[in-house]
């Protein structure tokens, strides 16, 4: 209903979630990558990436010719942490002109700062696990109440 035309995630296990919404939703997937090609080269649209767990950064980067000021973009993700890979997604959704619908994330660690950041900035956010916290090695889950 909120008239989703792409999606777009980042290599490589944002992947398999971002296809299977893609199936469902009938829309094309688009992927950014995070290694540079030797056949990418022209028309980029790039954004920095901090990895918190690699603690690496990285551009990522997808051809401009796969997103325009048409498409109302979902961003899938398969983790959702301190939010720096969904900021570069964004900022490639915003760089093609386009739209971003919202966020669809697999697993959200809801004790870090990712998700309030997105929703502060007015992007609505859906995960399917949303994780409290990892203390004392166990793993406890948001409770959500719905209506």
């Amino acid at each position: 209903k909120d008239g989703i035309t792409k999606i777009v995630t980042i290599e490589s296990s944002g992947i398999a979630p971002a296809v299977m919404a893609g199936l469902k939703l009938g829309v094309p997937v688009v992927f950014t990558r995070k290694h540079k090609s030797l056949t990418l080269t022209d028309n980029l649209l790039t954004a920095s990436v901090y990895s918190f767990t690699k603690k690496t950064e990285s551009q990522i980067a997808v051809s401009g010719t796969h997103l325009s000021s048409d498409d109302k973009v979902l961003i899938i993700d398969d983790f959702l942490a301190n939010g720096q890979a969904a900021h570069g997604l964004v900022s490639i959704v915003k760089q093609a002109g386009a739209d971003v619908a919202g966020l669809g994330i697999v697993i959200e660690k809801s004790f870090q700062p990712g998700r309030d950041e997105l929703e502060q900035l007015g992007y609505r956010v859906e995960s399917l696990a949303r994780i409290q916290s990892l203390e004392e090695g166990k793993v406890s889950f948001v409770q959500e109440v719905r209506s």
